[in-house]
């Protein structure tokens, strides 16, 4: 069974908005760097096994 990495953090980040909205601004910059580092580095898809 693999998980993608990716559903995984936007249903953590979901619940962090939900409970306190005001982190919305940190996880949407997290999330925009994190993708800009992975294309950069020329990372596809990464999946957890």
């Amino acid at each position: 069974m693999s998980i993608s990495i990716a559903p995984l953090i936007a249903l953590i980040a979901g619940i962090l908005i939900l409970v306190m909205p005001r982190l919305l601004n940190f996880i949407v910059a997290i999330y925009l760097i994190v993708i800009g580092v992975a294309g950069l580095l020329g990372v596809g898809s990464i999946h957890l096994r």
